[in-house]
């Protein structure tokens, strides 16, 4: 961004008329943004508000839609200091710690998010209306992905046996057919479906353990999320074991929390350093079996502390047999921002480094565990 754009940004929108430098999509955007908050500034020094009522300006927008343009358009370190401020100096969570405000907000991604980012702040019947709202999120998020990842993750077919468990991807159309010839209707010339055939799947594969190990920065909120939710379905399979641990400068082991990923996020604290390379240690002594563990690191790859110990770690693990993949982000978009030399630095130890959405997570995690 060059020098005029970011002074603009800097003195805010009464500097138009002294840099009239045209903005980009984004920088407007960014502008808006920055609007959105920093003119509460002039409430109650006479200063006009630019919005009229009933403005279809797209700059009038609520709290939830205003966190995620400021962590879609600014880097990290300055989202903290963007909600920092919208906390402490401006009391922004009065707009979604109110019952009544909350029970009219469309239940989505970005309301989840922001609730997470406010948590702190919600009690009584507010957090209860929030919890609800969150389960509500996670169980249509846990809709869409469930059928996809248990679908990755099954067995081989078995076309020698076959299953009581009717389920679409598995169906015999040749058995079928000759299974139920004997319902013939000469009448309408059609075979009366009566017994319908399905394959067994294998399920020879040994335990698994997977490890989650998830950075709660505030960038990371979509990842979090998911990541939560992949946990809970993951748990619910067979021969699956799943531990998971999120961290910033401190661990927070939730693995035994893992069949409810509403408690998992109401656990959350979202934003704050990394200490990528502690969180790994201690993911290494949860460990049981190298050969039979994959351990995925959820991060940006924005080490806080020196990488020594991170890579170190690595490096000790892939080489008694673990499978590493580092993931920079875990969501639907998998289009994130991360620190591009750290993570060729964990390429070189034997990481696999990545951008993916769950169904491709799953797919990976099925390559991995049936090539065994």
């Amino acid at each position: 961004m060059s020098t005029r754009p970011r002074w603009r940004l800097v003195l805010g929108r009464f500097a138009e008329k002294q840099l009239p430098t045209p903005l980009s999509g984004r920088e407007g955007r960014m502008e808006a943004a920055l609007d959105f908050l920093y003119s509460r500034e002039y409430q109650g020094r006479g200063v006009r508000d630019r919005q009229q009522a009933g403005s279809l300006d797209p700059s009038q927008i609520n709290v939830p839609t205003w966190l995620g343009e400021v962590r879609d358009l600014f880097p990290r370190e300055v989202v903290e200091v963007i909600e920092k401020h919208a906390l402490d100096r401006y009391g922004l969570t009065e707009l979604v710690t109110d019952k009544e405000t909350l029970e009219k907000l469309e239940p989505n991604m970005e309301l989840l998010k922001t609730l997470l980012t406010f948590r702190g702040h919600l009690q009584g019947e507010v957090l209860q209306t929030a919890r609800r709202i969150i389960r509500q999120v996670v169980e249509e998020i846990k809709r869409k992905l469930e059928a996809e990842v248990r679908r990755a993750l099954s067995g081989r077919l078995n076309r020698f046996h076959h299953s009581p468990q009717k389920a679409a991807q598995n169906f015999d159309w040749r058995g079928t057919i000759r299974r139920n010839l004997k319902y013939y209707d000469s009448k309408r010339g059609q075979i009366v479906l009566q017994d319908p055939r399905f394959f067994a799947r294998n399920t020879r594969l040994l335990p698994w353990q997977v490890i989650l190990c998830v950075d709660q920065s505030g960038s990371m909120a979509d990842s979090v999320i998911h990541s939560a939710v992949m946990a809970g379905i993951l748990a619910g399979l067979p021969l699956v074991r799943v531990k998971l641990v999120v961290f910033d400068t401190n661990i927070v082991d939730l693995s035994e929390h893992v069949d409810d990923p509403v408690e998992v996020l109401m656990s959350v604290q979202l934003g704050g350093g990394t200490n990528i390379g502690q969180a790994l240690n201690y993911c290494e002594t949860l460990i049981e079996n190298p050969h039979r563990t994959v351990l995925a690191l959820v991060s940006d790859f924005c080490e806080g502390a020196a990488p020594g110990a991170m890579l170190g770690t690595c490096r000790r693990l892939r080489e008694a047999g673990v499978k590493l993949l580092g993931l920079a982000s875990l969501d639907q978009a998998a289009n994130p921002i991360y620190d591009h030399s750290m993570a060729e630095k964990l390429a070189e130890t034997g990481m696999e480094i990545a951008a993916l959405t769950p169904k491709h997570f799953a797919e990976w995690l099925a390559k991995i565990i049936k090539s065994k």
